[in-house]
């Protein structure tokens, strides 16, 4: 079965065989599908609440990646009802990184098939959590990309996943290599789901006291009354806010606090204008941060990481806890321009940021923090108005002066650091599962050929033997 068979065959197990997906598919053990070309949903059809709809970005690896989804209602829910996906469904996306994969967790079932992804069902007599982990291999993540057609980037459809061959073994020995794997890919998850909750606390936490100022407001409430921490949990922290409001040029906001044009706070530098002949596959050079290097929505996007080892001055440098802002997008969607991420110190003490990207820092004088700039640059407010000043014909950009001209509020300097610490906290525990989950990974990944060409097997019978 071609170059694939090559890589793999000679480690399999004896009896198992090797078939194309699409011969499943004959056979009805699985189904192949794309998403609704025709019922494509407009913008206006989404909802505030509602049943969330897969897009190709949110498919990572082997899971759904966290961040916001769009929602629709009940009725466009029920049209679409063909393309509600179930546990243990497995998506790809039809264009783009087309190597990357979910397998759909139990509560996932019932969300809706976006209109560029392909969706992987089978039925019981294949285990599908053994097949997303096949699929997850070096091998045949190369094998897709060299097969996906397009003229502009790799596009996926249902002939080419047809044609993809698996080492098929016993149901039994399916799900035993499922559940050795899936041990490890379940603290994996756990990490993930931890770390969604970590950072929408940092979230929540920053909207709560510098957007919606909750803090003022229930101060201003409680004006002349007593209120202890054992009665109030919020108390400790509402006592570093004001508990009135005063006019401001950009509307109320909480006495005393001030009023001031950004580049008052920040430095902001282009990144480097790199040639492609400096981009390493092997990792050599220095981790160069890049438009990819940053999620829809904000955050870091560990995926888009790319390696240089060409020329560079040191205005191009980062280093780890710099804020990163994506300065250029395709479209005029506002998905992504303008959007920012922590630089994480797992990639070293230095590295390069693109022409893509704006590096910003707060000056020395200024009470604000990468953490708490994050935070704002992510804020469906100050993103809107930030997004407002990008401009352009077919390439969206954002000017510096986005990064300079507008107006924002400045808290006191010792509530923002008492944000800082609890952000840098939350960012840190962020860290140290995403290195834990790296590990396991690994550890993952080195055991799938020893589980399929029987080595371990052995050793535990031989183990069992003695």
């Amino acid at each position: 079965m071609g170059d694939i068979a090559e890589a793999i065959y000679g480690l399999l197990a004896p009896n198992w065989r090797m078939v194309r997906l699409k011969t499943l598919v004959e056979d009805g053990v699985a189904e192949l599908q794309t998403g609704p070309f025709g019922t494509m949903l407009h913008a206006s059809a989404y909802q505030p609440t509602g049943t969330p709809v897969i897009a190709v970005q949110h498919i990572g690896e082997n899971s759904l990646r966290q961040g916001e989804y769009p929602l629709v209602d009940d009725d466009n829910t029920a049209r679409l009802s063909r393309y509600k996906v179930r546990e243990n469904d497995i998506l790809f996306g039809r264009k783009g990184a087309v190597d990357r994969r979910a397998l759909i967790r139990p509560h996932e079932s019932g969300w809706l098939q976006g209109s560029d992804c392909i969706r992987l069902r089978f039925n019981k007599t294949i285990d599908a959590r053994y097949i997303s982990y096949i699929l997850g291999t070096n091998a045949y993540k190369q094998w897709i990309v060299r097969h996906a057609h397009g003229a502009t980037m790799p596009s996926l459809n249902q002939e080419i996943l047809g044609l993809i061959p698996l080492p098929l073994p016993p149901l039994p020995e399916q799900k035993r290599i499922a559940h050795i794997l899936g041990t490890l890919d379940d603290k994996i998850e756990l990490n993930r789901r931890m770390n969604a909750t970590l950072e929408a606390m940092a979230r929540a936490l920053f909207k709560s006291w510098f957007v919606d100022f909750d803090p003022v407001r229930r101060n201003t409430a409680n004006k002349g009354k007593r209120c202890s921490f054992a009665e109030s949990p919020s108390a400790e922290h509402d006592a570093l806010f004001p508990a009135a409001f005063q006019d401001s040029p950009i509307g109320p906001i909480p006495k005393g606090w001030k009023v001031e044009r950004f580049d008052a706070h920040i430095t902001a530098e282009r990144g480097l204008s790199y040639n492609g002949a400096g981009l390493r596959d092997d990792r050599s050079g220095l981790p160069m941060h890049n438009l990819n290097s940053i999620y829809e929505g904000g955050g870091y996007k560990h995926e888009g990481l790319k390696y240089y080892a060409g020329e560079y001055r040191d205005k191009h440098l980062v280093h780890p806890g710099d804020m990163i802002v994506t300065n250029t997008e395709q479209g005029f969607d506002h998905l992504l321009i303008g959007h920012a991420a922590i630089v994480p110190a797992c990639y070293g003490k230095e590295g390069i940021f693109s022409h893509h990207i704006y590096r910003v820092r707060h000056k020395p004088t200024s009470p604000l923090t990468a953490h708490y700039l994050v935070q704002l640059f992510n804020s469906q407010r100050w993103h809107y108005w930030i997004s407002g000043f990008s401009n352009g014909t077919t390439i969206n950009m954002l000017p510096m002066d986005a990064l300079e001209m507008p107006l924002l509020v400045v808290p006191p300097a010792d509530l923002v650091k008492k944000f800082t610490s609890l952000a840098e906290a939350a960012h840190a525990q962020v860290e140290t599962n995403l290195l834990e989950s790296r590990t396991l990974a690994t550890v993952r990944d080195t055991l799938l050929p020893k589980l399929l060409s029987g080595e371990i097997q052995r050793a535990e019978v031989k183990r069992d033997k003695q």
